[in-house]
């Protein structure tokens, strides 16, 4: 068994652990989604690639459309290893995965520096939402910039609840508080879930926290949530997500054929049609807006990437 199936396998043995854990507590996972690391049925004579991504789009249902549609027109089986982009990011730079699909430019550029990610393209945006109690302690409701919002937050001492797994989520909102001039750290009231995403989400929620999140997942799961949408259509909330194949001439045992094609479908027409599909089942509004064809110009941002 070589290096990178060994880890995934340690990895799905530890998400299998920790779920079942929380299930026995709790006798729910809390997410509202299906485990971390699951992988589609296998068939034979199909190959494996291995896709490591941002536990949004897991929690938010997207994989359990886009991976299917993918395996029925490849030979491929789809291994996902849902974690937070900054550990997709590194298991692209150890050549651990075939091909990732992430959320965080400034990072994903390193990567691409660095030979370790080729090929990287737009694949869809939506947005982050602020939200928080309907009490909203530390009165931010009202106010149009997260700055701001965050400036509110910090005075009041009002309960946040930082994800503190390098996620994009996580980098966001770091760089979010240092644009505000502001740093919570080792606050008693600025937590760390170092969690994914609908399971942070979960816990705000019983904490009557504020929380920056990813508006699919917490359109996945606002059934269970008392959370509110406090602040919404900060131009600097625009959450752009990419793929990146791992370079397979820098690893030997990355499936370059298999990353290829998991890109190229998640950028093709179908692909793209099914992620404008994919809408919130309450109001109809799209969880994700496929970008293939779009340039971050187009989108209203400075690039990255030159």
């Amino acid at each position: 068994m070589n290096g990178k199936w060994m880890l995934f396998g340690l990895l799905v043995a530890l998400v299998l652990s920790i779920t079942a854990l929380e299930c026995g507590e709790n006798g729910d996972d809390g997410s509202g989604s299906s485990p971390q690391g699951t992988s589609s049925s296998a068939r034979e004579g199909a190959k494996d690639i291995i896709v490591a991504t941002t536990t949004s789009t897991q929690d938010s249902g997207l994989l359990d459309v886009l991976v299917p549609a993918f395996e029925e027109e490849t030979r491929y089986n789809v291994k996902v290893i849902a974690v937070g982009t900054g550990q997709a990011l590194a298991m692209g730079e150890r050549g651990d995965a075939d091909v990732l699909l992430v959320h965080a430019p400034a990072s994903e550029k390193m990567l691409v520096d660095s030979g370790a990610g080729i090929n990287r393209r737009l694949v869809m945006h939506n947005d982050f939402i602020i939200l928080g109690p309907e009490s909203d302690p530390a009165g931010i409701k009202g106010t149009t910039s997260t700055v701001e919002a965050f400036e509110k937050i910090y005075e009041a001492g009002s309960t946040f609840l930082n994800r503190g797994d390098d996620s994009g989520t996580d980098k966001l909102e770091r760089s979010l508080w240092k644009k505000a001039g502001l740093d919570p750290s080792g606050a008693s009231w600025y937590e760390e879930s170092g969690q994914g995403m609908g399971a942070t989400l979960q816990i705000a929620n019983q904490r009557d926290a504020y929380i920056l999140c990813d508006r699919a997942t917490y359109f996945a799961q606002r059934g269970s949530l008392s959370l509110v949408i406090l602040l919404e259509g900060d131009p600097a909330l625009l959450n752009v997500y990419s793929v990146i194949q791992v370079n397979p001439d820098k690893f030997d045992l990355v499936n370059g054929p298999g990353g290829e094609a998991f890109a190229d479908f998640v950028v093709s027409d179908k692909a793209q049609q099914i992620i404008a599909d994919f809408v919130d089942e309450v109001s109809g509004e799209p969880l994700f807006i496929p970008d293939a064809d779009k340039t971050y110009e187009d989108l209203g941002l400075s690039t990255p990437f030159g």
